[in-house]
C-alpha cells in the first residue's frame, strides 16, 4: 500500500515539474550539510495523500559513508500514542555550489527535489519546497516555533508564489 501510494506521489511531483510557468523558487545562498544533520520536527507542511493522519513527525538526515545521506521520515498515524513508524530513503546534494538543493528516493526510480528555500541563520528552523509549490514543509529542531517566527517563514513562502492558506500545522506532542 505505501509503495503504490509511494508511486503515485512520485508521479504526480514529477508532473508538476514540468507545468510550473512561474520563475523558480529560490534557494537559501548556502547549507552547511554539517550543521543540517539531525533531528528536524516537521511544523507544517501542504497536506497530501502521505502525510494525511500523521503526528508527531520529524525528518531525520544522517551522513552516510557514500556521500549521500539517509532520510528518514519518522511518524505515528492518527494519534500520540500510536506505534512508531518509519519511511527510510536516501539524499543527496544535486547542486554542490550550495548545497541547498537535493533529490530525495524514497522508492527507486523515483527522485523528488529538495530545495531549501528558507533557513535560520542557527539552523533552528528550515523551509522546504518542491517547484511546483503544491509541497512545502516547515521544519524545526525544536516541536514548535513561536508565532511570529512562524508567521514570518509563512510571509516569505507566500513572496515565493505559494499559496500558504492551504498550508496546515502538523500535530507535535507537547514539549521541546
Amino acid at each position: 500500500m505505501i509503495r503504490t501510494l509511494l508511486l503515485i506521489l512520485s508521479g504526480g511531483l514529477l508532473a508538476g515539474c514540468a507545468t510550473t510557468a512561474r520563475p523558480p523558487l529560490r534557494t537559501v545562498a548556502h547549507v552547511d550539510l554539517n550543521r543540517y544533520m539531525g533531528d528536524w520536527y516537521v511544523i507544517a507542511n501542504i497536506p497530501y495523500i502521505l502525510e494525511n493522519g500523521k503526528v508527531a513527525t520529524l525528518d531525520r538526515y544522517a551522513p552516510r559513508p557514500d556521500g549521500r545521506m539517509d532520510n528518514i521520515f519518522i511518524f505515528r498515524k492518527g494519534s500520540f500514542d500510536a506505534p512508531e513508524q518509519e519511511w527510510r530513503g536516501i539524499s543527496w546534494v544535486h547542486n554542490h555550489e550550495t548545497n541547498a538543493e537535493w533529490r530525495v528516493q524514497f522508492i527507486w526510480p523515483f527522485r523528488v527535489p529538495y530545495l531549501v528555500i528558507d533557513l535560520d541563520p542557527d539552523y533552528r528552523w528550515a523551509v522546504i519546497g518542491h517547484p511546483s509549490r503544491n509541497y512545502i514543509w516547515v521544519l524545526a529542531r525544536t516541536r514548535s516555533l513561536p508565532d511570529d517566527v512562524y508567521r514570518g517563514i509563512l510571509d516569505r513562502a507566500a513572496a515565493q508564489g505559494y499559496d500558504t492558506s492551504r498550508m496546515a500545522k502538523v500535530p507535535q506532542p507537547p514539549g521541546s
